[in-house]
């Protein structure tokens, strides 16, 4: 499972033109789901980011997670975060999740994370939506995160 987050001082997520969900200060994570993730995955890799101290402490270091921060998180699935770009100039699909399992380790990455933060601190983006994401990109701060899989 891969997770892309950038610290954000606000992001959006929207669908046909209407905001289905938006955060202000937190993290915006883009979540790959691949075919090896399993729930375990899933509440793994939101244990390390919502831990991953990414936000600024008192001199300015970044030491402080989400948790300690109190901001939100959105999470956007991002099939294409997946991808295998290891060789050739077309990205391959062949260890992506199919959406059914994506899609179940979606909502339960979601599930941790409200255990987690709270439901009010955890926006989410539409699975399988053609979906437009506005963001302030913090710093710019960002990280991509990996747990599990078979290769790892």
């Amino acid at each position: 499972m891969k997770g892309l987050i950038q610290r954000v001082t606000h992001a959006s997520v929207s669908v046909n033109r209407q905001t289905v969900s938006a955060i202000n200060t937190g993290l915006l994570l883009l979540l790959g789901v691949e075919k090896t993730d399993t729930p375990e995955t899933a509440a793994k890799l939101c244990r390390k980011v919502i831990n991953y101290r990414v936000f600024p402490d008192d001199q300015g270091r970044m030491n402080r997670s989400l948790l300690d921060a109190g901001g939100s998180l959105l999470v956007v699935p991002q099939f294409t975060l997946a991808a295998d770009t290891r060789s050739g100039t077309r990205p391959g699909f062949s260890v992506a999740a199919p959406p059914d399992h994506a899609e179940a380790l979606f909502r339960e990455f979601l599930v941790v994370s409200e255990q987690h933060l709270g439901t009010e601190a955890v926006g989410r983006g539409q699975f399988g939506a053609d979906m437009k994401v506005s963001l302030e990109n913090d710093g710019p701060v960002t990280f991509l995160l990996e747990v599990g899989g078979e290769s790892r």
